[in-house]
């Protein structure tokens, strides 16, 4: 792992050039540049990321041609990324207060890009998180909207979500809705799943639950279990280590009722959704043949071109705001230096912390914490220019 330091109050570009060696000349060629990162939650947009970093590494590698290609991972932003008319209508949040939240539509495709922390995500309950009572029925009504539409094809992006309910509350506001033993409905969100006994589907929405999915997964973990949905993302939304095991416990019953295999790869997702949608599926045609879980990033970059154009780069860069073990499971940087290998392309990954290695040979910016948006574009940008700087170290150091 290569280090550059933390950007500093006060420091340049053109500070940063003084690490060059003496006898580089940086316009022998010029280098071909791919800008792939997430986003920076909450501090900055993919997009944005991608033209501040860009613009960082052209202060200092002038004859460059770079290539911005914002990433997601299924996490809050995936939707946008996809073409399509951005459709907005009143919802729910996570904690069932009145809100608005808007997703993608494709008419030729008639297909729907939605992602679950459009209406679900943890920032609209950062002031009272909702581990136990937080469920997705807000993100239901927008899939119920889009199949009046016309759509066939919903694609769900997984990531950023609050809850750990299964998905239950989007079979909720389809119609299917969860009872227990005595016939009861029960209280909403993933804590009192334990009490499940039966859905009552008299009233399903058929021609919404019988949509073909496509789940973007952020992560390759398995509904329940040491790995699971509960005691790998519980805690970030709020959960405590009894509320962990309770949940934990409910997820485990909620598989047990439905017959969904709690191990699948990805199952854990968006707190274990993609249960309560293969049950769905299994209700509505028989089988799960209708329901995809798929790594959200690789979708993204196949739909950008990204292996591609990384074919035609020596130089590629990605980010994120945290680069930890989670990282590696299917994550955005861990996908772009995975399909950067082959290519012989120097890769650099920018994050405000790393709590994990990089691969061997991968360069590391640590750009510090990001707080204040015009802080983070200069925060970006400084990134930018120091991760060059590192490149054109590497190459001269290589011949």
């Amino acid at each position: 792992m290569v280090n550059t330091r933390p950007m500093t109050a006060g420091s340049s570009a053109d500070e940063e050039t003084a690490g060059l060696p003496a006898n580089f000349v940086a316009d022998a060629k010029t280098v071909r540049v791919v800008v792939a990162p997430d986003s920076f939650k909450g501090s900055a947009s993919a997009h944005d990321a991608a033209e501040w970093i860009a613009e960082g590494i052209q202060s200092v590698i002038i004859d460059c041609d770079v290539d911005h290609i914002p990433m997601a991972d299924g996490g809050e932003g995936t939707a946008e990324l996809f073409s399509g008319e951005s459709i907005t209508l009143p919802t729910t949040d996570a904690a069932g207060r009145l809100t608005e939240a808007s997703y993608v539509y494709n008419a030729a495709e008639e297909t729907a890009y939605i992602d679950v922390a459009a209406a679900t995500g943890l920032p609209a309950v950062k002031d009272k998180p909702v581990p136990l009572t937080g469920d997705t029925y807000g993100t239901g009504v927008l899939i119920a909207d889009a199949q009046t539409r016309g759509a066939r094809r919903i694609v769900l992006c997984l990531g950023g979500s609050a809850t750990i309910d299964g998905g239950t509350g989007i079979l909720v506001a389809l119609g299917a809705n969860p009872l227990n033993v005595d016939g009861h409905p029960l209280r909403h969100g993933g804590g009192a799943l334990g009490e499940l006994d039966h859905f009552d589907t008299a009233k399903v929405n058929i021609p919404a639950a019988s949509v073909d999915w496509v789940l973007l997964a952020d992560s390759e973990f398995p509904a329940t279990g040491p790995q699971g949905a509960a005691r790998i993302f519980g805690p970030q939304k709020g959960a405590s280590p009894a509320d962990v095991e309770q949940v934990d416990a409910a997820l485990a019953h909620l598989c047990e009722v439905t017959g969904v295999d709690p191990d699948q790869p990805g199952y854990g997702a968006a707190g274990g959704l993609p249960i309560g949608i293969a049950w769905l599926s299994e209700l509505m045609h028989g089988n799960t043949d209708h329901v995809q879980v798929v790594s959200g990033a690789r979708t993204v970059a196949a739909a950008q071109g990204l292996k591609e154009k990384i074919a035609e780069a020596n130089f590629v860069v990605t980010g994120e705001g945290k680069y930890d073990e989670q990282s590696a499971a299917g994550k955005v940087a861990s996908v772009v230096t995975e399909l950067a290998q082959d290519s012989g392309a120097t890769v650099a990954i920018l994050a405000g912390a790393f709590e994990a290695d990089v691969p061997e040979g991968t360069l590391a910016v640590n750009i510090g914490e990001q707080d204040d948006h015009d802080d983070v574009r200069a925060q970006l940008i400084h990134a930018g220019a120091q991760a060059a700087v590192a490149y054109l170290n590497t190459s001269a150091a290589h011949g």
